[in-house]
């Protein structure tokens, strides 16, 4: 009792960005007493207990971790908001009614580090529902986050400031990692650099992340599916980052650069998955299809266009065939002992269907879209596309 209490202590006064002095100065004790319960070495008198509960907000039972049903119903809400809050991709679904359960949960469950993350993430898709992303160019071509608009927002404000409380207690584990992440995007879309990268830098290298560092806790089969594992998200995550490098670079690439530079992202898979079975994957390069056909357009390669805009088709096909069935497997060489699975309490968003892309092109928000879009639309076999779609 006395070690989980101490540990309950320092968790509450971190969250709250209490110190021991300010605690032992509200109690009527000694920052030395205080420091000596949160260490192990003594626990308050129980007279304390009661005066301590009342400081943080919290019951006696929180105080002793007594909460298992409590913590059971808190579960339950975040599991609710966070399926309510993934509906809202990118259009707003349900936005004024999620933030306000999320804020009711808060109220019953002052400093439940989940909800008070489930409530960051709610806001944080909120102002991309709300407002939306938007870009500037700088005075080199170059896009740059309109970071004075971008912090306008009071939904993105407030989330930096629960993130920012939530990472002084957060022990590492995946829903720290998520704040970071999150987090990183916020101090970016609101010009904190300076923020972001002390953010960064305190994280380890990518040899240091969880899915190279998982290699090195197995051996024989099990490590072979470790390192297949750390291959394919890293193939992923390359992919993305040509994506995300295209855009950023704006006014200084060209289209055929651009074409070029996204058509290599597609090829990675290949390397990897020759075989043409790209698991989860062939959602996202359905996607990055659909930013190949502007490039295409722009270049002229009119043919080659609506050829793209079949691929996009076609691979998100195949990812609604193997989601329905809540388990992806792969079969090349390099990945074949990989199954992903959906979580038993997935249920894939209407919206997220091959009838969408035509509405969702080009999926990423470029400029070059309003350059191509009119003329392309206006070709009949755009038209053909979509009615393939529907089908």
């Amino acid at each position: 009792m006395q070690l989980d209490l101490g540990t309950k202590i320092r968790q509450l006064r971190r969250r709250d960005g209490r110190t021991q002095e300010a605690l032992a100065d509200a109690l009527g004790v000694t920052s030395q007493a205080v420091s000596r319960w949160e260490s192990g070495g003594s626990y308050p008198d129980m007279n304390l207990i009661p005066p301590i509960a009342n400081y943080f907000g919290v019951t006696i039972d929180e105080l002793f971790g007594y909460t298992n049903e409590r913590d059971k119903k808190a579960d339950m809400l975040v599991s609710r908001i966070c399926e309510m809050n993934r509906q809202n991709n990118g259009v707003d679904r349900n936005m004024d009614e999620c933030i306000a359960l999320a804020r009711e949960a808060m109220a019953e469950f002052p400093g439940n580090e989940k909800i008070t993350l489930c409530l960051a993430s709610v806001l944080y898709t909120a102002g991309y529902v709300r407002y939306g992303e938007h870009h500037l160019t700088d005075e080199d071509g170059y896009s740059i986050y309109d970071a004075e608009r971008h912090r306008s927002y009071p939904e993105w404000r407030e989330a930096v400031s629960l993130y920012e409380k939530a990472l002084t207690s957060l022990e590492n584990g995946t829903p720290r990692h998520e704040a970071v992440a999150a987090l990183s995007q916020l101090y970016l879309n609101m010009g904190e650099h300076d923020k972001a990268l002390a953010l960064a830098e305190s994280a380890p290298d990518v040899w240091g992340s969880r899915d190279f560092l998982r290699i090195y806790a197995f051996d024989g089969k099990s490590q072979v599916q470790a390192y297949e594992e750390a291959l394919l998200k890293t193939v992923y995550s390359c992919a993305a980052l040509i994506i995300q490098c295209v855009m950023a670079c704006g006014q200084n690439m060209t289209a055929p650069e651009k074409e070029q530079s996204i058509s290599g992202a597609i090829k990675l898979f290949d390397h990897v998955c020759p075989d043409g079975n790209y698991g989860r994957y062939h959602a996202f390069i359905s996607r990055m299809y659909l930013l190949l056909s502007v490039y295409l357009w722009q270049n002229g390669k009119r043919d080659e266009v609506f050829d793209a805009l079949d691929q996009a088709l076609t691979h998100f096909q195949k990812y609604e065939k193997t989601r329905s069935s809540g388990r992806f497997s792969y079969t090349a060489p390099l990945v074949r002992l990989i199954t992903d699975e959906l979580p038993v309490t997935y249920v894939p968003d209407p919206a997220d269907t091959a009838a969408s892309l035509p509405k969702d092109w080009p999926w990423w928000s470029v400029p070059e879209k309003e350059l191509v879009q009119k003329e392309m639309q206006s070709d009949p076999r755009w038209s053909e596309w979509v009615a393939k779609t529907k089908e």
